[in-house]
């Protein structure tokens, strides 16, 4: 099978859709179905049923498709493995995360990280919530995991890898604990937390709002610069804070208690990078982040 062919057919059995599939492989549609013809022909059989309206991949398509599809990805996987030993990619790759990094799916990304590219060691380095952004911009890290929004015009984000419902963490005596579900609008007059400086204002009034809905304000006490510290001041009786649903698994303690929050959007995590000077082993691991995602049917969910 020559390399157009193979490429025509995985395509084509991936959108199921000739406008599409020559769209990706840069070619015409007549040429993409003249190439599918002399396939078939080699073959001996159909390996698409098509209608004006619908392509479907016939058993003997799809079974082909099902012995290829994999044999192709290691193939790719070991070309880049070469590309990179030639130009001598190895060392170390820094990975940053906040809270839960891309929760479920870290081991997964790292395990495909590490099958395609074994030669670089991965570190893991924790930020926190003071300065979400500072270690990926001062270059301690080459990616980062982190919640969104992200809207900064250095800073790319990348594939999303979690999505998370909010939930109010309050000490276990407050008069909401043990309902159901809390209102945002509910809390005015409650007191919040304000952040230690290095969070972008935006991104802080998004997981800590400084109004209910309608308006009303939600006062803010003492700043915090980490998840540690924001759990300590909340069983100590000094505020109730929203977060996300991952806190509640990898944060609880003793006198908090978590309930969930109705009217705000859900949060998601993502992977950011550098917009300017990204190193090959990052965009290596984004590639198997994304990868990843799309493997699992998309993000992770709490």
């Amino acid at each position: 099978m020559e390399r157009q062919e193979l490429e025509t057919f995985l395509t084509l059995a991936e959108e199921l859709h000739f406008g599409r599939t020559a769209e990706r492989l840069l070619l015409s549609q007549a040429r993409v179905s003249q190439t599918l013809k002399k396939l078939e022909r080699k073959i001996g059989a159909p390996l698409f049923e098509r209608t004006s309206r619908v392509v479907r991949m016939s058993p003997l398509g799809r079974q082909l498709y099902e012995d290829l599809a994999p044999l192709h990805k290691e193939m790719e996987a070991a070309v880049a493995r070469a590309k990179d030993s030639a130009r001598g990619v190895g060392g170390a790759l820094d990975v940053g995360f906040l809270g839960a990094g891309a929760g479920t799916l870290t081991g997964p990304i790292l395990a495909l990280f590490r099958e395609r590219r074994p030669a670089v060691e991965v570190r893991m380095r924790e930020t926190q919530f003071q300065d979400p952004l500072g270690a990926l911009r001062g270059g301690e890290v080459d990616v980062l995991f982190t919640c969104l929004p992200v809207e900064e015009p250095d800073l790319t984000v990348g594939p999303v890898v979690i999505n998370e419902p909010r939930l109010l963490a309050m000490p276990v005596g407050h008069p909401l604990a043990g309902r159901t579900s809390v209102s945002l609008e509910e809390l005015a007059g409650e007191t919040f937390f304000g952040v230690v400086n290095g969070a972008p204002a935006y991104w802080w009034d998004f997981h800590v709002p400084p109004r209910t809905p309608s308006g009303r304000e939600i006062r803010r006490g003492q700043a915090v610069a980490s998840f540690q510290e924001l759990m300590t001041l909340v069983a100590a009786g000094q505020g109730i804070s929203p977060v996300v649903a991952s806190v509640e698994k990898y944060y609880a303690r003793p006198g908090v208690t978590f309930v969930p929050l109705d009217d705000v959007p859900s949060a998601d995590v993502a992977l950011i990078h550098r917009t300017e000077g990204t190193n090959a082993r990052a965009e290596a691991f984004i590639r198997a982040v994304r990868d990843t995602v799309e493997a699992n049917g998309g993000p992770a969910a709490f």
